[in-house]
């Protein structure tokens, strides 16, 4: 009885043993994931800071300007004036629909009808 004992402790030691190794290599897997994902968001943050100082680079003020001014005669741009925008009261909204109502109820008050008078 003892050795069934002895050979299921040790089954169980080398089940845990193998599990353990397993174990150890899936989460050094993961770990090493873990750098590349790290890694690779490292670097679209590196491009994304580029692409901004880009965008801000094309949309200079003076550079748009002169681009305006090159190109004035097929794109007809003007200078936004004061005058070309309007007040919030000149905006014509739509009218609030009007409300149907198709099962109306009835709704009294009882105030009175509690001791039985009306």
């Amino acid at each position: 009885m003892k050795g069934i004992a002895y050979v299921l402790a040790a089954l169980v030691v080398f089940g845990l043993a193998f599990w353990a190794y397993r174990e150890n290599y899936a989460t050094q897997q993961v770990l090493k994931d873990t750098r590349t994902l790290q890694r690779d968001i490292g670097d679209a943050r590196m491009k994304i800071g580029i692409l901004k100082a880009e965008w801000a680079y094309l949309n200079r003020p003076e550079r748009l300007i002169e681009l305006t001014e090159i190109n004035f005669g097929r794109l007809g741009l003007l200078p936004l004036r004061p005058d070309q925008f309007g007040r919030i009261d000149e905006v014509s909204f739509p009218p609030k629909p009007d409300l149907q109502v198709t099962n109306p109820v009835d709704v009294s008050t009882m105030a009175g009808d509690e001791e039985g008078n009306p």
